[in-house]
């Protein structure tokens, strides 16, 4: 074992036996890279613990419960990757990372006993590491994701919902470019339009391999399941904060997530709204053109 593996191997011995102690906390779990076996954690992997408490609150409203685990140097808080709930993140002595995320128990057996959301599932089903257990939940949450069940492809409406908002916000980013707003158009383009152009890479993965074809979630080891055109088409599609560059890197974007809905639309049966495509890309074009 590393030194890095073994430090966090001892500020979770840590937390063990702070948690043991305390009533509220009715059990706790390692997920992520620290509880995978299939693309486990290296040394610049954080360490993210689920606290399943009945005062949730405790863990986001005060930060001196910290110390009894280890010497933090920072912490904040933020809301959880799945957007349902908070967390407090913490980067302790050493340069360890990790990350807190407080589950109500009610929460915790609702999802045991009627299944759990698909993006949680997936974390889970990749591995769970039970840390502490007083009630047998922290173990009936491992057990309730045996298998991973990967998102159902897009319904018609579902895909013409991501089309249309893509080409909506790749004239709205155009506009903010004309108007000279280069923080709000890079935005659009490196950030909003890039998020609509994960989740079609996502679909044309799986469109395109299978439905069963793993493509993780939020992006993660995206190098190893995307279509390798993708991929090279992303090494021009961000920008610099150079009006000039956003231009570029906003017609990139556009050509790449045009061709993967297209084929995507094919492969799944769908139809594409070409027609909003055309009005939005001359739109797009002639904002450009009028510069000079």
């Amino acid at each position: 074992m590393d030194q890095t593996a073994q430090a966090y191997e001892q500020l979770m011995e840590r937390f063990i036996e702070w948690a043991q102690t305390e009533q509220d906390i009715r059990g706790a779990v390692v997920i992520g890279s620290r509880a995978r076996v299939d693309h486990p954690a290296d040394e610049w992997s954080d360490l993210d613990i689920v606290i399943i408490t009945t005062d949730p609150e405790r863990y986001w409203s005060t930060a001196s419960w910290i110390e009894n685990i280890g010497n933090p140097w920072l912490t904040l808080v933020e809301p959880t990757p799945d957007g349902r709930g908070m967390e407090r993140r913490v980067l302790f002595e050493g340069g360890l990372d990790v990350d807190f995320n407080p589950m109500p128990v009610d929460l915790v057996r609702q999802m045991v006993e009627t299944g759990v959301p698909s993006d949680v599932a997936d974390t889970l089903r990749r591995g769970v590491r039970v840390l502490l257990d007083k009630d047998g939940l922290s173990m009936q949450l491992g057990d309730s994701t045996t298998e991973i069940q990967l998102p159902q492809p897009p319904t018609q409406p579902e895909f013409l919902e991501a089309v249309n908002d893509f080409w909506y916000h790749a004239v709205w980013t155009a506009k903010h470019l004309r108007r000279g707003g280069l923080w709000w158009a890079k935005s659009g383009c490196d950030s909003y339009l890039k998020w609509l152009l994960l989740r079609m890479m996502e679909w044309h993965a799986r469109a395109t391999k299978g439905q069963n074809y793993d493509t993780w979630l939020r992006g993660h080891f995206l190098e190893e399941w995307v279509d390798p055109r993708a991929l090279e088409g992303l090494r021009e599609a961000f920008a610099h904060y150079d009006e000039d560059d956003i231009w570029r890197a906003l017609f990139v974007t556009m050509d790449l997530f045009r061709w993967l809905s297209v084929e995507t639309a094919e492969h799944l049966g769908h139809s594409y709204p070409t027609f909003g495509d055309e009005r939005a890309t001359e739109l797009v074009k002639g904002l450009f053109s009028d510069q000079d």
